[in-house]
């Protein structure tokens, strides 16, 4: 069950150092959202707009993001889509159908960015690190997401 069900949207240059649970911050000059996770854990949750990512679409008052947002690195595992400022509950995934969606992902990125892509079994094998579960500030997180999806 999701507790929040909806997010007041607003716009900003800077996501803050803290970000308050019910809102979803858009920094276009950053190309990136952020939000406190819907299911109410307190993680912070970072969605970054590229052609191979999430796409924003404000329609002059509401603000959605596709595709869903599936927090599997968190220990929620929370599963949602922010369609025009309503948080709708998706259902869980298994670990196979990230690891999927991982491989999905990483292939869309390598044809966009004409990258080599790693072997399907680093992909499929990749497990949130130590590293990865203390990652707390936005920039370490977006730093990590990017590095991520750079590998070669």
């Amino acid at each position: 069950m999701m507790r929040h069900e909806l997010l007041e949207h607003a716009f900003v240059e800077h996501i803050p150092e803290k970000v308050e649970p019910g809102i979803l911050y858009v920094s276009m000059e950053y190309g990136t959202a952020a939000h406190s996770c819907c299911c109410g854990c307190g993680e912070e949750v970072v969605t970054p707009f590229t052609p191979t990512d999430w796409k924003m679409i404000f329609d002059g008052e509401t603000v959605s993001l596709n595709p869903s947002i599936g927090n599997w690195t968190l220990d929620c595992r929370s599963h949602y889509v922010i369609k025009r400022g309503r948080v709708i509950e998706a259902g869980p995934w298994t670990d196979e159908q990230v690891a999927a969606e991982r491989l999905r992902d990483q292939k869309a990125k390598a044809r966009h960015y004409g990258t080599s892509m790693q072997s399907d079994v680093d992909v499929i094998a990749h497990e949130p690190t130590a590293v990865d579960q203390e990652t707390h500030s936005l920039i370490g997180r977006l730093w990590q997401r990017l590095s991520w999806f750079t590998r070669k």
